[in-house]
C-alpha cells in the first residue's frame, strides 16, 4: 500500500503549460494529462500538501535553450516561440495555490531553487508528473532520487510524442529511480490519515 504524509509531500508537475498540451501526445492525450494534474493537485492541497508547477522556458529565440550539438536539435518555428508558450496551463493555476519554479533544461533541479524550496519546507516525497514522461519527467525522476526524495510517478499524469517512448521510461528507468502509481492510487494514499499524524 502506498503511504504519503501530505505534509511531507510535494506534487511536481512538469512542463504542463500551454506550448506543451498543444502538442501530439501518446498514450494520454493533452486535456486528460490536464485533468489528472488538476485533480492530483487539487487533492495535495486540500490535504496540506505543497504544489509546484514547472515550467521550461528557453526564451523567444531559443537563446535559453541548452547549446550542446544534437542529432535532433530543438526547433524554432517561424517567427521564434510564441509569448504565452511557456505559461502554465491556466486550468492548473486556478486548481490549487502553488508555487512556480522556472527551468531552462529538462530537469526541473538542474538551475533552479527547487530543492531549496522543497527542503525548507520539510518535503521528502515527490509525487510527479507532467510532460514528457521520457524527457522532463524522467530527468527529475532521476535527479530527485540521486537528491535522496522518495518519487512517486502519476502514470495516468505523464505522456510523451510517442507511445513507445512513453512506455520505455514507465517499464524501464522509472522503476529504478522512484515508485509508478496510477494517480487514484496516490490521490487515496494522500487523503488518508498517515500514520505519523
Amino acid at each position: 500500500m502506498l503511504d504519503l504524509d501530505p505534509r511531507t509531500t510535494a506534487l511536481v508537475l512538469i512542463d504542463v503549460q500551454k506550448g506543451t498540451p498543444a502538442m501530439s501526445l501518446a498514450p494520454h492525450p493533452a486535456a486528460a494529462i490536464v485533468d489528472v494534474s488538476c485533480r492530483l493537485a487539487k487533492a495535495v492541497a486540500e490535504n496540506g500538501g505543497l504544489v509546484v508547477l514547472v515550467r521550461v522556458n528557453f526564451g523567444h529565440d531559443l537563446a535559453a535553450a541548452p547549446k550542446g550539438k544534437t542529432d535532433v536539435p530543438l526547433a524554432v518555428p517561424p517567427g521564434g516561440m510564441p509569448a504565452d508558450w511557456s505559461e502554465i496551463a491556466p486550468a492548473l493555476t486556478g486548481a490549487a495555490p502553488h508555487i512556480v519554479v522556472t527551468k531552462r533544461h529538462w530537469s526541473a533541479f538542474y538551475g533552479t531553487d527547487l530543492d531549496v524550496q522543497l527542503r525548507r519546507r520539510g518535503i521528502t516525497h515527490i509525487v510527479l508528473g507532467g510532460l514528457m514522461t521520457n524527457f522532463g519527467v524522467e530527468s527529475t525522476a532521476r535527479d530527485a532520487w540521486q537528491h535522496n526524495y522518495t518519487v512517486v510517478v502519476a502514470l495516468d499524469a505523464t505522456s510523451s510524442f510517442r507511445e513507445d517512448l512513453h512506455r520505455f521510461a514507465i517499464e524501464n528507468t522509472l522503476p529504478r529511480v522512484s515508485l509508478v502509481r496510477k494517480s487514484n492510487e496516490i490521490i487515496a494514499a494522500i487523503a488518508r490519515p498517515s500514520a505519523a499524524a
